[in-house]
């Protein structure tokens, strides 16, 4: 396809150079053989290659016949080779783009449980970080084409639809139907209120992660939908000011939450699928810091209520939530243990 392109890109070249080297030819040869001034001969010139059918600034000389015979003949071909480039052009990056966005939607219908990431400004783009680096299939929707196109040359593989949001047919080409959950990231509340609207109604069960710039539109937001309101500039006022009192424990925390994935971090593990064997045991029975590397923080007991630090005589059931502070292998030694025997 690039090699393609330039070639294209070529023949315009060479055709828009062969253009302007037959009109340069005819108005030198209209000055010399007719002695026409510049601007009768480039209109001399223009109206003969061009064969509009204008009569003649003056009456041709039979050397100014045959010059005029000559230039209709190569004057046809030049512009015919010019429209040709130019319409070739045209043609080909409309067909390469429709091109590229019937594989792009074909590639997401496939998808199943992805993200999509609605807006890629500046908190879009943090957390579209996020998101590819903790390996998360992400689909992009954003009305300009120069956001996407900065987020595709950081990651070339990212599937990206052009469009607004708020217009049903772009949210199904990006898969709401069968995504996991949406982040919507757009600076305007009203948008943000329409799209979360829109989502909801074409699946009941996605996760809905929507920003907010006031309180008032928080409550609208989780009213029409939302599972989470963040507001940024809440969010960062907050911290601010927590860093100036507790310095080391934001810190601390924020060490475990904004590394990479690929390192270490919180995890939650739901309980419904354990293995019998566990189902009502303690976790001193378990002994799960040995088995596994990694260190329980909290858990979301039956009634949905956090423990914090629990005790290792807690019982744990399959209606329970743990969140752990782990590395990926950890993770998967949690797995291992609790899951497939």
């Amino acid at each position: 396809m690039k090699k393609r392109n330039t070639l294209i890109c070529n023949n315009t070249i060479r055709a828009t150079f062969l253009g302007i080297v037959c009109i340069g030819l005819g108005v030198i040869g209209y000055m010399y053989i007719e002695d026409y001034s510049f601007v009768d001969a480039l209109y001399m010139t223009l109206i003969t290659v061009s064969t509009v059918g204008f009569g003649e600034v003056h009456s041709l000389s039979p050397n100014g016949k045959l010059f005029t015979v000559v230039l209709i003949a190569g004057g046809l071909g030049v512009i015919g080779y010019l429209i040709s480039s130019y319409g070739k052009g045209i043609v080909d990056g409309l067909l390469a783009k429709r091109y590229r966005n019937f594989r792009t939607i074909k590639s997401i219908k496939k998808m199943k449980d992805h993200v999509i990431l609605v807006g890629c400004g500046r908190n879009g783009r943090q957390a579209l970080d996020d998101l590819i680096d903790s390996d998360k299939d992400v689909v992009v929707v954003d009305d300009d084409q120069g956001r996407l196109d900065m987020v595709k040359a950081s990651y070339p593989d990212l599937r990206t639809i052009m469009g607004d949001a708020t217009v049903d047919q772009i949210l199904i080409e990006a898969g709401i139907c069968h995504a996991g959950s949406i982040i919507i990231t757009i600076p305007r509340d009203a948008e943000n209120l329409y799209v979360v609207l829109t989502a909801r109604d074409l699946n009941k069960k996605i996760k809905i992660i929507s920003r907010s710039s006031n309180a008032n539109t928080a409550r609208r937001l989780r009213r029409a939908g939302a599972d989470n309101v963040i507001m940024p500039d809440k969010i960062g006022g907050s911290r601010m000011a927590k860093l100036v009192l507790h310095p080391e424990i934001v810190e601390f925390i924020d060490t475990i939450l904004l590394q990479s994935a690929k390192e270490i971090g919180v995890a939650a593990v739901d309980l419904k699928d354990i293995l019998s064997d566990f189902n009502g045991k303690s976790l001193s029975e378990i002994n799960f810091r040995n088995a596994t590397g990694a260190s329980i923080i909290g858990l979301s007991d039956e009634s949905g209520r956090y423990v914090f630090n629990p005790p290792a005589s807690t019982i744990i059931t399959n209606k329970m939530k743990l969140f752990v502070l782990a590395s990926p292998k950890q993770h998967s030694n949690i797995c291992k243990l609790l899951f497939k025997g």
